[in-house]
């Protein structure tokens, strides 16, 4: 048995969970500035990169007063997508079989005061998202994730590139992965499941980006993406799909 493993038996599934529009019913970027007024150039559709407009308009809210606690309010009353609460009962039923991160291109405060307020932020070994804090005016500031050069994906996070990283470290500590589950919903989320394996299971949302491209893709090319498929409206659809695996024991 490796060093750093847990206990006998490692988890057996890699569970990759997305959060706007996927743990989350919208986006939560959209949550926080619902109901407030934003000078027009904060209200275009940004100009450059999305991460650096929301760094544009967390500082503007700051400068407004609106306060560090108000923030943490929205994200925690964005309501979660439908049935994510029963899977979320279902993987902390089997915590020793599943290992879950959260892979977003939202930001750090926002995902850790919701995870918080909906009981789930112990069932993640990890959250990979853009950083934010706060500084000494108590404003919320966001910075990018990382550097990458995936042509596919915005200038701050490809989420290839951490899922891939991820897996090299486990593998290092010696766990490994019979399946990596996918759980999606956005276009930046069909560049880590284009490099599952057949064994994996992608989840997009059904009539969302990630679904579409990856239908695009079976059309275009059959067989270019590996993975089971499973879309679903319910994330009730991905616990049923899990409960199989665990009956099959595979």
């Amino acid at each position: 048995q490796g060093a750093g493993m847990a206990g006998p038996h490692p988890p057996r599934f890699l569970l990759v969970f997305d959060f706007d529009e996927t743990i989350v019913d919208e986006n939560s970027d959209d949550s926080v500035v619902r109901g407030r007024a934003l000078p027009e150039p904060l209200r275009q559709s940004p100009q450059g990169g999305y991460n650096e407009h929301m760094r544009r308009v967390l500082a503007f809210l700051g400068e407004q007063g609106v306060r560090p606690a108000e923030l943490r309010a929205a994200y925690e009353n964005i309501p979660l997508a439908p049935g994510m609460a029963e899977l979320f009962q279902l993987l902390s039923k089997h915590q020793e079989l599943f290992e879950l991160v959260l892979i977003s291109d939202a930001n750090t405060f926002g995902i850790e005061a919701k995870l918080r307020a909906a009981g789930a932020r112990s069932l993640f070994r990890k959250v990979f998202s853009n950083p934010a804090s706060l500084d000494r005016r108590g404003v919320l500031t966001l910075g990018p994730y990382h550097s990458h050069k995936c042509l596919r994906c915005p200038a701050n996070m490809c989420k290839a590139k951490i899922l891939a990283e991820y897996l090299a470290e486990r593998a290092r500590e010696d766990v490994e992965f019979q399946r990596v589950l996918y759980v999606g919903d956005g276009a930046n989320d069909f560049c880590p499941a284009g490099t599952l394996r057949a064994a994996d299971v992608a989840f997009p949302r059904k009539g969302y980006p990630m679904h579409r491209l990856i239908q695009e893709s079976q059309e275009k090319q059959p067989g270019a993406f590996q993975a089971a498929v499973v879309p679903w409206e319910s994330a009730v659809e991905v616990a049923r799909y899990l409960q199989e695996l665990l009956r099959k024991k595979c």
